[in-house]
């Protein structure tokens, strides 16, 4: 009795580890020199909605980019930003707005906002940081219309 019970615990585990992964969404933001509306210095997407879990890869398609958080909702670790011209993955796990930069382009006004959850709750932190230039009027109007 006990060996069955094991085997159907573990086969209970393994299912729902293989079918949380099955449902999680990978959207891939490309890093541009320039996108096909005539911005300059962008990614792909100023603003990717996600769902808890999913996953975001950025793609280096135009050289001297990266990738860096500087904030997000309460509870999430700024993690390292990335190096130039490496692509990057990240999964979102804890819901609300996070917003990123690339670092040598941000007062250019390459910079990006997730939205995981459709939760805005911490719109307002994500607004009172300071990009730079071109970057913060940018960040201003993603924010008005979000």
């Amino acid at each position: 009795m006990k060996g069955v019970f094991m085997k159907f615990f573990i086969i209970s585990i393994l299912s729902f580890i293989f079918t949380s992964v099955a449902f999680c969404e990978e959207i891939v933001i490309d890093m541009l020199n320039k996108r096909d509306d005539g911005e300059r210095m962008v990614y792909s997407q100023d603003v990717a909605k996600v769902a808890v879990g999913d996953v975001i890869k950025w793609v280096p398609k135009d050289g001297g980019h990266n990738v860096e958080f500087v904030a997000g909702p309460d509870g999430f670790e700024i993690p390292p930003k990335s190096y130039l011209n490496k692509e990057v993955t990240m999964q979102f796990d804890i819901p609300g707005v996070y917003l990123y930069i690339c670092s040598p382009h941000s007062i250019m006004g390459m910079i990006g906002i997730v939205i995981v959850g459709d939760d805005i709750s911490n719109k307002d932190a994500i607004a009172s940081y300071d990009v730079g230039g071109k970057g913060s009027r940018k960040l201003k109007k993603l924010l008005d219309d979000i």
